[in-house]
């Protein structure tokens, strides 16, 4: 399980997490919704020691990830899907994927590691291109290649930040349906979202953050009944 407690980070002089608190249990997928600006990015960049928060704990199954570097936490089991893709332009999609490469820590949940012929299942349109340079894939594509490359480090949670993000309709449903059979295998996701549907459609667990503070948590069914939690933070 990872564990955020009592959370404040800065970015530069703006002070943007005010004291999260939050729970992504094991083998559930936990959604963090929220307008822009809201410090939902900052949160994952503070998850992936990015931006170190000056204050609180984020403990993965009790071990403190506050003070340790970028590459340590990955280490440590979390795999990020960053906003924006990020994908390398001049490498093929095969490179893209091998380079991120890594051993699971302990085993897939389901007893099965993710390696590239497990990512191609899941993405045939990746294997078609893989010898294609990350540069000339379509935006669709590279969310899909974000996504396996993060797979290939075998996380232990995968933090996913803003997935549907400037991606086409068809591309969206795409995209819930990949969440939606990697929730089916049991893999822990953090999911950061703008994108209602998107962000409660394979949710277990939902959390709303405003201007840095956690303003409301509980089920997808709980927030579909919450008309005026849905309209004051959300604009739905």
């Amino acid at each position: 399980m990872l564990e955020i407690e009592d959370i404040h980070t800065y970015r530069g002089q703006s002070y943007v997490l005010q004291g999260v608190t939050m729970q992504v249990p094991d083998g559930a997928c936990t959604t963090l919704l929220g307008r822009n600006g809201m410090g939902k990015t900052t949160l994952i960049r503070s998850l992936m020691g990015l931006s170190p928060p000056s204050a609180g704990h984020i403990r993965l199954d009790g071990e403190e990830l506050v003070g340790l570097q970028p590459f340590e936490i990955a280490q440590k089991g979390l795999g990020l899907v960053p906003q924006g893709r990020h994908v390398f332009p001049s490498l093929t999609v095969e490179e893209n994927l091998i380079l991120a490469s890594r051993r699971a820590a302990r085993g897939g949940r389901d007893g099965n590691v993710w390696d590239l012929d497990r990512v191609y299942e899941v993405f045939p349109n990746l294997r078609d291109r893989r010898r294609n340079r990350g540069g000339e894939l379509s935006g669709g594509e590279q969310q899909m290649l974000a996504i396996g490359r993060a797979l290939m480090s075998n996380p232990r949670i995968l933090l996913m930040d803003e997935p549907s993000e400037g991606l086409a309709p068809v591309i969206v449903e795409r995209v819930e349906e990949v969440i939606r059979s990697l929730r089916g295998q049991h893999l822990s996701i953090l999911l950061v979202e703008q994108n209602y549907q998107v962000g409660v459609s394979s949710a277990d667990h939902v959390y709303i953050l405003s201007k840095g503070v956690v303003v409301w948590d509980g089920s997808p069914q709980e927030l579909e009944a919450a008309e005026d939690v849905k309209h004051t933070y959300l604009g739905v």
